[in-house]
């Protein structure tokens, strides 16, 4: 009888599917945030040139204009 029981909650545990969703959601997070820490290296670099561009033009700018 025990043995039978065991059986029963092992399907229904087997059967069951309400966390399903939210597992996946924290899969597809756990994916984009490896994605994202792989990339940003490279965007944080991209970033730093651009923003000295734009404080050498800022700066020229306010040189020749005063």
């Amino acid at each position: 009888m025990n043995r039978l029981i065991n059986s029963v909650w092992k399907l229904r545990i087997w059967k069951d599917t309400r966390g399903q969703d939210l597992i996946e959601y924290a899969l597809m997070a756990g994916f984009v945030a490896l994605a994202a820490g792989a990339v940003m290296p490279t965007v944080a670099g991209s970033l730093t040139i651009v923003f000295q561009k734009v404080s050498n033009l800022m700066v020229t700018a306010a040189s020749q204009g005063g």
